[in-house]
């Protein structure tokens, strides 16, 4: 579980810690760590890595797999809208670094779960795929249009692994506004709102959870942006994803 130092992710890692599973959590350095494993107690271990640089994508792929196996990943950790275009250490836009780079390198170096899930945001339905200026280089920066398509991009990604992993099951999940740092005070749902159809997809058994390549929202199978379905733009996602990590993705 990425980013389950708080919010959303520390919900679902008690949800599934509840229900009798083997939770392994993530921060990005080991303060956050600490304050992750003291949150959740019982987690079998926290995963460390920065994802908003490659290095630290991978610290944290490999601290995971020492941690693991798995039956389920749940790509959780993001960041919101930004002001203004801020590069990371290695000089990729974070929006795209955190949101789009990281569960794109953690899903091509560990070992494949059963189970994938990705979070998204309704509003992938606004994002846009700009394959010539993914981190906004050329463009008048807009943070939360920037957001929406890095959004749009983890759709893709869910989408372009369930169809190159058939032994996978990969969706996307819109989690809906929820009372988190990222929600802000005004958003509409509390956290177990939030959380449960990741909890359901990564552990339930029922025919309606054991699918893949779908978007859902409050365990409803949706239609996500009809760009997501582009198989065309769902590889030359992954090419460029590939080209700016080094390492490209199995299957």
């Amino acid at each position: 579980m990425t980013g389950s130092s708080d919010g959303i992710g520390q919900e679902t890692a008690r949800r599934l810690l509840s229900s009798g599973h083997r939770v392994v959590l993530h921060a990005r350095d080991d303060a956050r760590a600490k304050e992750a494993a003291e949150a959740v107690p019982g987690a079998a271990g926290v995963a460390v890595g920065d994802l908003s640089v490659i290095a630290g994508t991978r610290q944290a792929a490999e601290s995971a797999s020492e941690l693991g196996p798995y039956d389920a990943v749940i790509h959780n950790a993001g960041v919101g809208s930004a002001g203004a275009r801020h590069p990371t250490a290695d000089g990729y836009e974070r929006i795209f670094a955190v949101n789009v780079l990281g569960p794109y390198l953690l899903t091509a170096l560990m070992p494949a779960p059963p189970r994938l899930v990705y979070l998204t945001s309704g509003l992938q339905s606004a994002g846009r795929v700009d394959l010539d200026d993914l981190q906004w280089e050329r463009r008048a920066w807009n943070g939360m249009h920037a957001y929406s398509d890095s959004k749009l991009y983890d759709v893709l990604l869910a989408f372009a692994v369930a169809r190159r992993c058939p032994n996978v099951r990969s969706n996307a999940v819109d989690p809906g506004w929820i009372k988190t740092k990222l929600g802000g005070r005004g958003a509409t749902h509390e956290l177990p709102v939030g959380a449960d159809t990741q909890v359901w997809l990564a552990a339930s058994d029922e025919p309606e959870a054991l699918v893949t390549g779908r978007y859902f929202k409050w365990r409803q199978d949706l239609r996500a942006n009809p760009a997501a379905y582009d198989t065309g733009l769902q590889d030359a996602l992954l090419s460029a994803c590939a080209a700016l990590t080094g390492t490209c993705l199995p299957g």
